[in-house]
């Protein structure tokens, strides 16, 4: 254990929250008095935000109209990439699912049931309007032979892999 002597107590007449977080008084300390002091400049910016700083109150409203983008799990079998994605609260109508070899893109909207004044909401964290959502593949697939089903509000899309190491054998005809 040690003990702080009094010329240590001198020394260091912060305040015990001071020394805990390291602040000084600026009225108590008068080193540096008179002195101009410049401090850099802190900004904060949410990710995906203009560099520009903060948007304004209509860019935010711009912001909230603009895609929702679908979350989706993606996975593999031997013969197969596997597509899933919660699409609850959206008719298979409104649901538009493309694909070619390499990209599949999923693209729907998921609207209310019934239109509730803002006021009256005390909590609202589920998402309306449209979303899309576009992946590239890890491999080429044959999308001719893509399957689609939505049991629960999960989508699940199966995209065949195409097999790369099939041999077609080409008869040439004389003529």
């Amino acid at each position: 254990m040690f003990t702080i002597t009094s010329k240590e107590k001198e020394k260091d007449k912060r305040s015990f929250f001071e020394r805990l977080t390291g602040t000084i008084n600026l009225e108590e300390n008068d080193e540096g008095a008179g002195e101009e002091r410049t401090f850099p400049k802190v900004t904060t910016q949410r990710p995906g935000a203009p560099a520009g700083g903060a948007p304004s109150h209509g860019e935010w409203l711009e912001e909230e109209a603009s895609e929702g983008e679908l979350a989706v799990d993606v996975y593999q079998t031997d013969k197969e990439i596997i597509v899933q994605a919660m699409v609850a609260g959206v008719s298979p109508d409104t649901l538009n699912v493309s694909v070619t070899r390499e990209m599949v893109t999923i693209k729907g909207r998921r609207d209310p049931l019934q239109q509730i004044p803002s006021a009256q909401y005390f909590t609202r964290e589920l998402y309306w309007g449209g979303f899309s959502r576009t992946l590239v593949l890890p491999q080429e697939i044959e999308p001719e032979l893509v399957e689609a089903s939505q049991k629960h509000g999960l989508l699940m899309l199966k995209l065949p892999k195409i097999d790369k190491a099939r041999v077609q054998n080409i008869r040439v005809k004389q003529g």
